[in-house]
């Protein structure tokens, strides 16, 4: 293994001095200015739009997309299929500014993570196909998407002054939305999980998407190793009772070496362990719904998995399925660590989109109105990335009583939301970091590639 590591880092050293200066040197994934770029290349004709757009309102940004794509076919890609749902809405607005306006539209959800390709491919032609596109995974649209100048961030002026900023103060991607995943429990039995280490104890083996099909999941496992989220791991492993440490000090010290070869901080050991114990035990499933369906039946007694918050709204209530057949792990008193972890539906317009200025309409229509966000804010666990259009969203939807009846009484409670500053505060949601995972992706991504992982066969 030490081996192996020695390798990893050497060639990840190599590619370093190659790409000399081509780090994005933000956190959050980096967004060269759009009025000119880190190594004065010349900007792409989108990107000059681009550049223009940031200075413009929403209002103005329609009527620029009316005079554009009147009349013609607008086709947007994307990881989620709601992108359907808000292009008719996006129409009808620009529809109160010019009644006679109209736009057909195509939207294309590519399914086992092809999207990727699918954007490769069509870059490749001097004008694409695809105006935007609504993308997830920060880990491939850092190393795959933006550093090779197929997609481009826009920044929309509305939604940075609702952010206390400028589109050329702000650095990252533009985030649609921030979903969350969090640990859950079928509370049926006895067992209770106040720890998150108690989701990698001996004989344990939550239900998870396995992390080859759904690779955000994999991105989490990365984010485990920053510093911060270590140090996370570490506070709760030193919560655990002397018996409870006894399973685990021995794989943590085994990682110690480890995570020094990897590069990691002091505490990175600790998040080695909870990564090598949580793939080795993990029951791997291929989607969040049946893992939600499984746990919320009365049969599943002491089963956990880690899943998307959201799909309790469409858990139906029978005599032997029941939300209240579940308990949302951080939400019970005295639990400690690591709640669960968020990722990111990121917006971009494509750096040969047919139709930039409308895809900048769009991706501003979505991010800045109640109404464009509308097609994802029935979601709990799912909060806006602008300030002003979560409180409105919520204000429409009362996620956080969201299980409570009229007369007050709290019907659901694993359905009271407690929204995003909650859940990023004391719920410890670790955040997808698209840099860092982009950064770590061949150390610590080719460790995990070669650990054992759990058959439940």
């Amino acid at each position: 293994m030490k081996k192996l590591v020695s390798i990893i880092l050497a060639a990840v050293m190599c590619l370093s001095i190659a790409a000399c200066g081509g780090g994005s040197g933000s956190g959050a994934g980096g967004n060269t200015p759009q009025g000119g770029s880190e190594d004065g290349a010349t900007l792409s004709a989108v990107q000059k739009i681009i550049a223009e757009a940031e200075g413009m309102t929403l209002e103005e940004l329609a009527k620029k997309a009316i005079e554009e794509s009147n009349g013609k076919m607008f086709y947007g890609v994307g990881n989620s299929s709601r992108g359907k749902s808000a292009l008719p809405k996006f129409i009808a607005y620009l529809q109160t500014i010019d009644p006679n306006y109209n736009m057909t539209f195509e939207w294309q959800q590519p399914k086992n993570n092809k999207i990727f390709d699918q954007l490769t491919a069509d870059s490749q032609k001097d004008t694409g196909t695809f105006a935007m596109t609504l993308i997830q995974d920060g880990n491939q649209i850092e190393s795959k998407m933006v550093k090779t100048g197929i997609l481009d961030t826009f920044i929309p002026k509305d939604w940075a002054e609702a952010n206390g900023t400028t589109a050329d103060k702000y650095e990252g991607y533009l985030a649609l939305q921030t979903l969350n995943k969090v640990f859950m429990y079928n509370c049926t039995g006895s067992k209770t999980y106040d720890n998150v280490w108690d989701f990698v104890a001996e004989g344990e083996h939550g239900l998870y998407m396995d992390i080859d099909s759904e690779i955000v999941g994999k991105n989490f496992l990365y984010m485990l190793t920053r510093d911060d989220y270590a140090t996370w791991l570490k506070e709760a492993y030193d919560a655990l009772s002397a018996d409870e440490k006894a399973y685990f000090t021995p794989v943590i010290d085994s990682m110690k070496q480890e995570a020094k070869d990897l590069g990691l901080g002091d505490n990175g050991a600790y998040a080695l362990a909870w990564i090598k114990l949580w793939v080795g035990s993990y029951n791997a499933v291929t989607d969040d719904g049946p893992i939600c369906t499984t746990l919320v039946d009365a049969s599943a007694t002491d089963q956990f998995g880690l899943l998307v918050y959201s799909k309790l709204r469409s858990v139906e209530e029978t005599a032997s399925s029941s939300v209240n057949n579940i308990h949302v792990a951080a939400y019970d008193d005295g639990y400690t660590g690591i709640g669960g972890f968020g990722y990111c539906h990121y917006l971009f317009v494509t750096d040969n989109s047919p139709l930039p200025w409308t895809a900048c309409a769009f991706i501003a229509y979505m991010t800045c109105t109640a109404d464009g966000f509308s097609a994802w804010g029935k979601d709990m666990g799912g909060y806006s990335s602008n300030p002003k259009v979560a409180a409105e969203n919520e204000a429409t939807y009362n996620h956080q009583k969201g299980g409570t009846a009229e007369d007050g009484t709290v019907t659901f409670p694993a359905k009271n939301d407690r929204g995003y500053d909650w859940w990023t505060t004391t719920g410890k949601l670790v955040l997808e970091d698209p840099s860092y995972c982009a950064d770590v992706a061949f150390t610590v991504g080719s460790w995990i590639e070669i650990l054992d992982k759990y058959s439940a066969g």
